[in-house]
Parts: structure tokens; sequence; C-alpha cells
């Protein structure tokens, strides 16, 4: 499981204390909606459709992972997918929106190891990985 390991190291490294100001579940309710909504495609096609492809593909690629705000994470993932990702969790839509900012640029940079998206069953056990450590 060395490349799940390296995954899960990295996101961890890179979430530095947005870690820890972050909602203890936030991380693992993102990958299981991950998981039951078409994968990390069906986000890229969200964020392509929003014209937010190419910030997509920075956290995809080797590169830096440059920021996102929430005004930008809500035209990209919606108001509706928010919502119900801030029921589940138990937290306004405002503050998820706000953490997922900061959570899902490196969480999307370590689950497409040296820059390319997971083939196959990579990305489920990826997610499989991460439900269970975080």
């Amino acid at each position: 499981m060395g490349l799940l390991d390296d995954v899960l190291g990295h996101v961890k490294s890179q979430l530095g204390p947005a870690a820890g100001a972050a909602h203890p579940d936030l991380v693992s309710t993102v990958v299981q909606m991950l998981g039951s909504s078409g994968g990390l495609s069906a986000l890229v096609q969200q964020f392509e459709q929003a014209g937010l492809g190419k910030m997509m593909q920075s956290w995809i690629s080797t590169g830096p992972n440059p920021p996102i705000s929430p005004a930008q994470l809500q035209q990209a993932m919606g108001s509706g997918q928010l919502q119900a990702l801030a029921s589940k969790l138990g937290m306004s839509p405002e503050a998820v929106t706000g953490q997922l900012a900061q959570v899902l640029p490196h969480l999307v940079d370590g689950l497409t190891p040296n820059g390319q998206m997971p083939q196959g069953d990579l990305l489920g056990g990826a997610m499989g990985m991460l439900k269970k450590l975080f």
C-alpha cells in the first residue's frame, strides 16, 4: 500500500494547520461524497462546467495548488451539494464552504499522484484508506 500511504501522507502534510481547524469528519465526508457522486472525474467536470477547469487542473498537476475562494467553490459545486455536505456534518453551509476551500486543493492533489488522474480501482482504494484514517 505504499502509494496509498504516500497519498495520505501528502494530504496530511499539505493541510498542516488547516487540518486542525477543519471539522474532524470533513475529509471523510468529502471522500464519501466523491465515492457516491461519480468520483474525482465528476468533480473535475463540475469545475470545468463552472469555468474553473484550469484551477482544478493545477491541483491535479505537480505544480503549486492555488487557493480557491468560498465563492468560487460554491460556483463550482453548487449550493445543493454544499448544503447536503453541511447537513451531514451538522454545520452551516458557509462554514463548510470556507473549510472545504482550504482542504479541497490538497485533497485533490493528494489523490492525483504524479499529476495524473487515478486509473481503475486506485481512487477507490485511496478513498477507502482516507475514510479509515480521517
